[in-house]
């Protein structure tokens, strides 16, 4: 590598994945009361291939951070990033506002331009509102190679370029890139390793840095463009039935215009 790596990673604080959401009594959003919140499945496996590519190329990694743009709150998922390894974290507090993918993108924009960072491994998408939006329009501002849906990393130090494995229909696509680069992450990419008390007690006691939006993002349009009208649960499906042949089954299908 010509220069050394300066990973970022993008944490966000959502539903934990075992909770089933349910729809507000509103129909405006989910409900958020009395619920377990942890980090997104996603961005946690950014984390993990982010502190197994320090560990393995220890000499190249000059610095890793891991930011989140959220509440208060959020300070957890991000002390778990640095009990994981990430060197140093950055809370940006946007109250109780909820930001779109392009007003993600742009203050990931500004941080990227401030840390002299040349390599962002995020989550493919949050599983709260699935857009699966931010990576490529964060790549679109900055006007960097970007590699969607890896399921394998490989950093190529003596060529100076990352190799990424992509699942597709039938197969495998890889691709080669230099850096700066995007690389958004999927769930067959690694297992995200579990922390141990010990280390989370030594991450409470290392320095986060805490910005706010309001106050130091303020030159960023970060309004909303999209409106939410109401927010329902899916129907119900029909309980299936038991039939006792394949001519039954031939029946029931003809009998619902299926054949």
């Amino acid at each position: 590598m010509s220069k050394p790596l300066r990973i970022l990673v993008p944490v966000k604080r959502v539903v934990d994945f075992q909770i089933k959401p349910r729809v507000n009594k509103t129909l405006t959003g989910i409900e958020k009361s009395g619920i377990k919140f942890s980090i997104n499945p996603f961005d946690d496996i950014a984390v993990e291939e982010t502190v197994r590519i320090k560990e393995k190329h220890g000499d190249l990694v000059e610095h890793t951070q891991a930011v989140s743009i959220g509440p208060a709150k959020a300070q957890d998922i991000l002390r778990n990033c640095l009990a994981k390894g990430i060197d140093n974290v950055s809370l940006i507090d946007c109250k109780d506002l909820e930001l779109e993918p392009l007003a993600v993108a742009k203050v990931l924009k500004n941080i990227v331009e401030k840390q002299n960072i040349n390599l962002i491994i995020m989550g493919k998408q949050a599983i709260d509102d699935d857009f699966n939006h931010t990576g490529q329009m964060l790549a679109g501002l900055l006007n960097w190679p970007q590699a969607t849906n890896a399921a394998k990393v490989d950093i190529l130090a003596d060529e100076g370029k990352v190799r990424i494995t992509r699942e597709i229909d039938g197969g495998e696509e890889t691709l080669k890139a230099s850096l700066p680069l995007i690389i958004t992450t999927d769930l067959r990419l690694n297992t995200p390793r579990y922390v141990g008390l010990p280390n989370l007690m030594k991450a409470k006691k290392k320095p986060m840095e805490k910005l706010t939006l309001e106050k130091d993002f303020a030159d960023i349009d970060t309004k909303p463009r999209l409106e939410i009208l109401s927010v329902n649960e899916p129907n119900a499906k029909e309980p299936g039935i038991t039939v006792g042949s394949v001519d039954e089954l031939v029946q029931k299908l003809k009998d619902s215009k299926v054949l």
